[in-house]
């Protein structure tokens, strides 16, 4: 089974870009998506409904803006839509599939920074971070848990190429990474990280301009975290930078079948 996580920055623009052969490409079971910035009526139907996927969607209330969605191969036993806080519901930012005793989350955590770039949005994004937090604790209790989602973190130096320059920019604040710190520290697993630990220059995420991705100036903001049942599941954990179609890239988890 592989589970694989994206951040698209538009479905609709990744679907011009080579979204519906992705689906087939990666050869994943689980497709978790943010910002998807779509209603699902506003998809092509070949998008919103492709051969042999099951679709879901959580949007957000505003137009082009934020949303998450979930493709599977087959359909989930149930699904949870939001976190029923609606200052946080209103933007489309949470969306779980369970397929019996598992849960997959998709999961797109707020930026702090605000529109105009001046951290105001830091306590909201944290607000957010406890909400989920205290959501999937709950899930993890029924059965293996996956969040898979952009976390708009990076968690330690080794996750950015310029820590440095960042101490001060949303993503990378004390506070927020103090949080993520939080979720380790309360047993979930960056599955990532425990299978590729000290490795240097893998990032999810980079800036649009100035050739960042071609020379990997990025950041490392994608997560799939795992609670511990969950993680005795997971082979290999990976990211997948030369697949294109979005300043992000692709992250995901090949598992054994529970039994």
């Amino acid at each position: 089974m592989r589970v694989v996580s994206w951040n698209v920055n538009g479905l609709r623009a990744c679907a011009k870009r080579g979204f519906l052969g992705f689906l087939g490409e990666s050869k994943a079971d689980v497709v978790c998506l943010q910002e998807v910035r779509a209603l699902p009526e506003q998809l092509p139907d070949e998008v919103r409904s492709p051969p042999r996927w099951q679709a879901k969607f959580a949007p957000a209330e505003r137009l082009g803006y934020s949303g998450v969605a979930i493709y599977s191969r087959r359909p989930p036993t149930k699904l949870s839509v939001g976190l029923g806080i609606r200052e946080f519901d209103v933007e489309g930012r949470f969306l779980v599939a369970h397929f019996g005793r598992m849960s997959i989350a998709s999961v797109y955590f707020p930026k702090g920074d605000g529109r105009n770039r001046d951290n105001s949005r830091v306590e909201f994004k944290l607000s957010f971070y406890r909400a989920v937090f205290e959501r999937v604790a709950r899930l993890r209790k029924s059965g293996p848990t996956f969040v898979t989602g952009d976390f708009n973190t990076a968690h330690e130096e080794i996750d950015l190429a310029r820590p440095a320059s960042n101490r001060k920019s949303s993503g990378f604040l004390p506070e927020e990474r103090a949080e993520f710190s939080r979720w380790i520290e309360a047993g979930w697993i960056d599955t990532f990280r425990a299978r590729h630990r000290g490795q240097t220059g893998h990032y999810t995420w980079w800036l649009q301009w100035g050739g960042a991705r071609e020379r990997n100036v990025g950041w490392r903001i994608d997560y799939v975290l795992a609670s511990r049942t969950a993680d005795r599941l997971v082979k290999s954990a990976f990211t997948w930078p030369q697949t294109f179609g979005s300043d992000h890239c692709p992250v995901g988890v090949d598992l054994t079948t529970p039994r």
